[in-house]
Parts: C-alpha cells; sequence; structure tokens
C-alpha cells in the first residue's frame, strides 16, 4: 500500500449479490444502522465497533441503506440463505476461506481433516504432536 492510500475495507469480505441470512437459531445477534457505504459497514464490522459480539458478515440493503451487521455467516448451524434482491451479503473472509495461508495462525475456517482425510489436531493439544 502506498503513502497516503486508504486501504478499502471490503478488501477483507467475500460479497455475495442479492443474498440475506436468516436466523433460524435465536441466540444469534444481529445489530442495524443506517449507514450510506458498504465501506463504512465494513470498517464498523472489522473493528467490532459497538457490537456486543464478534462480527462476522454483514448484510446491506441498497433500499433503505441501512448495515445489518452479524454474529454469524452463511456456514454457520442454525441459518439459512434467503434471495433477496435488496439485499448484498458481506462475509469476512477469515471465517469462510477452506485455505490456510502462511502458518495459520489466524484461520478461522470450517476444514477440521487433512487432504487426505485424516482429523486436525486441536490447537489445545500436544498429541500426537507438540507444538
Amino acid at each position: 500500500e502506498g503513502k497516503g492510500k486508504k486501504r478499502n475495507p471490503l478488501h477483507d469480505f467475500k460479497k455475495t449479490g442479492e443474498l440475506m441470512l436468516i436466523k433460524v437459531n435465536k441466540t444469534l445477534e444481529v445489530k442495524t444502522k443506517l449507514l450510506n457505504t458498504t465501506e463504512q459497514c465494513a470498517k464498523r464490522c472489522s473493528r467490532n465497533k459497538g457490537l456486543s459480539f464478534t462480527c462476522k458478515a454483514f448484510a446491506y440493503d441498497r433500499v433503505t441503506k441501512r448495515c445489518h451487521w452479524l454474529s454469524f455467516n452463511s456456514l454457520t448451524n442454525g441459518v439459512r440463505k434467503k434471495q433477496d434482491h435488496a439485499f448484498d451479503l458481506y462475509e469476512k473472509k477469515d471465517y469462510v476461506r477452506n485455505c490456510i495461508i502462511g502458518k495459520g495462525a489466524d484461520y478461522k475456517g470450517t476444514i477440521s481433516v487433512t487432504r487426505s482425510g485424516i482429523q486436525c489436531q486441536a490447537w489445545n493439544s500436544m498429541i500426537p504432536h507438540e507444538h
């Protein structure tokens, strides 16, 4: 990133157009607010600013200019997808990516088996290998 250039906060999100997530599990949290741009929504989600939960995704209503921050994403149990022309869904790449980048210290995905089908070792376990 060059001097004086601001990084676009949307870079950390995967966009799916015309999709909204509906929570079936009532314990999942959502917060909404009127905001003019998806960039503002992304910045707040990335920083968890003003949220009582870790923001994993947000949906932006293009008609009402309302941001819906979500404590869940499309891979969370108790969530269903709904086609909706007013919304664009933005999910944090860290929570939906199925690959490890670098040493995997920031990996938050859902893959827990190796390519050959062997169950991965838990991070808090020293068996069968020490860290």
